[in-house]
């Protein structure tokens, strides 16, 4: 990772309609100076991985209101292994409290809960993908 130029894909997967703290969040990290691609709604895993691969994106995130953050969430993260990338997948919204330990088990680098704040956004981001690039 280069931290002149940090970049993030940020997306919805599935069919959640629900964008505006995807919006939100891409703003926060725009306004710390991280690069956004910001891709919306209705994306797939494989799409949302081809172009984390074509943006030599440092991170993915993904927006989750729906309820299928367990089977959607995983579905990313074993994309991004299957292309071979190393990019930390992190996922904010409305995530209960029992099903963090089993999404960081199937590979999501961080989870970011409603009312996360600027700071709380782009250190997760920042953090998961430095980690991801060190090892």
């Amino acid at each position: 990772m280069n931290e002149d130029r940090f970049r993030v894909v940020l997306a919805k997967i599935g069919f959640d309609g629900h964008d505006r703290g995807l919006r939100v969040v891409a703003r926060m990290l725009r306004d710390a100076g991280v690069e956004v691609i910001y891709l919306g709604l209705r994306q797939t895993a494989a799409n949302v991985v081809a172009v984390a691969t074509q943006e030599d994106a440092d991170a993915i995130g993904l927006s989750m209101h729906n309820a299928g953050h367990m089977t959607l969430a995983p579905r990313v993260v074993d994309a991004v292994r299957d292309a071979g990338l190393d990019i930390p997948v992190i996922v904010g919204g409305i995530i209960p409290d029992q099903d963090i330990g089993p999404l960081k088990e199937a590979g999501v680098a961080a989870i970011l809960g409603p009312g996360a704040s600027a700071d709380d956004v782009v250190a997760a981001i920042k953090t998961a993908a430095t980690k991801s690039n060190s090892s």
